[in-house]
């Protein structure tokens, strides 16, 4: 298991690889690389029941694509 700060994943596309990832620094937003672009989640002020227990939940908030 990680010993990075960890959160849980909510909304976005399907197929993530991870609903689960490491926040390195924990803060507001993630920026996750995802088919081409990066799909953002920002930080809730709610926790969420996982199998690695009590996370905070990131919510998907939009979907950039990477310039080619």
């Amino acid at each position: 298991m990680s010993k990075a700060p960890r959160a849980f994943l909510e909304g976005g596309p399907d197929g993530l690889p991870s609903r689960i990832v490491d926040i390195t620094p924990p803060g507001i937003e993630l920026k996750i690389p995802f088919r081409g672009g990066y799909e953002h989640f920002k930080a809730t002020s709610r926790q969420g029941e996982t199998p690695e227990g009590v996370l905070p939940v990131y919510e998907w908030w939009e979907r950039t694509e990477i310039a080619e």
